[in-house]
């Protein structure tokens, strides 16, 4: 699995890690199960680590579509970090702020130490 994550309801956060080639269905079980446990209020990091972007402009379409769906299941999203050291995977994160816009904060960081130290400014 090119995506794995962890979602903590203790500390209202869920962690994932992105590894390999990163396909649509990746990112599409990621959000089904942050869906699934309640998890879209919660402050998110996605670290896409040195992962290879693998997702082409209609997936990148169909992702932003999809995440423009979920106020209709929950009014509250946490923030989310995005990890993204390269140019290229900055670039990719970039896109997908673009396309998946909703009422929520996000931020792309180039290191997970400044990415923690934002999320820790919101509330739980």
């Amino acid at each position: 699995m090119a995506v794995t994550w962890q979602i903590s309801h203790a500390e209202r956060l869920v962690t994932a890690r992105c590894t390999g080639s990163i396909v649509l269905s990746d990112v599409e079980r990621y959000l089904d199960d942050v869906i699934v446990s309640d998890a879209l209020p919660y402050a998110k990091i996605f670290d896409t680590g040195e992962a290879n972007w693998a997702l082409t402009d209609a997936d990148m379409l169909a992702l932003g579509a999809r995440i423009r769906a979920y106020p209709a299941l929950s009014p509250i999203f946490g923030p989310i970090a995005i990890i993204a050291a390269s140019d290229k995977l900055y670039e990719h994160a970039q896109t997908f702020a673009a396309l998946a816009e909703v009422n929520r904060p996000l931020k792309i960081f180039r290191a997970a130490d400044a990415a923690r130290k934002w999320l820790a400014t919101f509330p739980t």
